[in-house]
């Protein structure tokens, strides 16, 4: 081998030089393969490139079905809210005419307990009025509906002292006495007074409803034989008082004279009832008698006032004297006003009656019988 050739030693795993051909080779190749994989990573990225924007539209497409579809969901419950909120408004609607319709049914109810109430509290009533025989003397007319009664006034008027009250036979006499007013009044002995004459004005009931129920503490003892009241009441009292008759402790005992019976009230209010469910009753009143009296005992009914309406009237026949000073004795002058009053000379008339009232005295008097048709305007 000469000294001129050249050469070269390669060593295994060693990389050829880039100088020589072979190492130029090599890094071609190299760079091929680097390529060939960037080529590769490059179609790969626009693989996935492309597959990323399919799944993107697919996602857009899903997206907007799935916005498309919550929308319809919305709008489906709103439709929903909105026929519950109906079938809601509905409910209450009902609701609230079902509690109306309660309402109407529990007054109803209400009215219809309370007018059994009523009638049962009249039955009450009919049933418990003494029997007593009456002769009817009357006519017959067509009846109304309401139950009417004719009231008598009785009515108690209060005098002031000083005055004197004088009832005239005549209308016509009274109505001339108020028109002079002023009467100068001769006492004799050259003494005279000056009173004045003023009309009396009444205050009359024009109408009276009264209710009437049955009372728990009384009962009313009818059938009575003719005796002495005092022991008649005191031998009620002693046998209804005992509780083998059925009685109790009695608070009082009062006879009745318009209608001949006794009206017996109990302490306690279990001993009424039980007494008129037996209603006949037989009590030893009559010392001198064997036989025992059979009296009736029947329900007390308590009246109470339910409406009243009143009017004033001007009583036609009498007329008021005031301004009289205690001058002599209360006779005396009395008469003198009655003498002067009575004198046609004086505008008076006949008299009916008369009372006088002095003064520091209180006296009332007494109306009876007084026609109501005539009205104070």
């Amino acid at each position: 081998m000469s000294s001129d050739e050249d050469f070269s030693m390669v060593l295994p795993g060693a990389q050829p030089s880039e100088e020589t051909l072979e190492g130029i080779m090599v890094l071609i190749n190299d760079y091929k393969k680097k390529y060939e994989q960037l080529i590769q990573e490059q179609e790969d990225m626009v693989t996935s490139r492309v597959g990323q924007r399919e799944m993107t539209e697919k996602f857009k497409q899903r997206t907007v079905k799935l916005t498309q579809s919550l929308k319809e969901d919305q709008r489906l419950h709103q439709e929903k809210i909105g026929i519950e909120k109906a079938k809601v408004k509905l409910m209450k609607d009902e609701d609230c005419k079902l509690m109306k319709d309660i309402l109407k049914v529990e007054e109803a109810l209400k009215e219809e307990e309370s007018e059994n109430k009523h009638l049962t509290q009249q039955t009450e009533v009919f049933t418990a009025v003494p029997e007593r025989k009456v002769v009817f003397k009357g006519s017959t007319g067509k009846g109304v509906d309401s139950q009417t009664f004719d009231m008598k006034p009785h009515i108690v008027y209060p005098m002031e002292g000083g005055t004197a009250l004088i009832t005239f036979a005549d209308e016509v006499v009274a109505t001339k006495i108020l028109e002079l007013e002023k009467h100068q009044v001769d006492l004799g002995a050259e003494f005279s007074i000056t009173v004045e004459a003023r009309p009396v004005r009444l205050m009359l009931p024009s109408l009276v409803e009264i209710d009437s129920e049955v009372s728990p503490l009384h009962i009313l003892v009818s059938n009575l034989p003719k005796m002495d009241i005092e022991m008649l009441l005191s031998r009620l009292e002693n046998h209804f008082s005992k509780t083998k008759h059925g009685g109790g402790e009695v608070d009082d005992c009062e006879w009745l004279p318009d209608s001949g019976t006794v009206v017996i009230a109990f302490v306690k209010n279990n001993f009424a009832r039980g007494l008129t469910n037996t209603e006949y009753h037989d009590v030893k009143l009559q010392h001198n008698k064997q036989k025992m009296d059979r009296v009736r005992v029947t329900p007390f009914l308590n009246g109470k006032i339910t409406n009243l309406k009143t009017k004033m009237l001007t009583c036609p026949r009498t007329v008021l004297l005031t301004g009289i000073p205690t001058i002599m004795e209360r006779e005396n002058l009395q008469d003198l006003l009655e003498i002067y009053f009575q004198k046609m000379s004086n505008g008076g008339g006949e008299i009916e009656a008369i009372l006088y009232n002095p003064l520091g005295q209180h006296t009332s008097a007494l109306f009876e019988g007084v026609s109501t048709d005539e009205e104070q305007e």
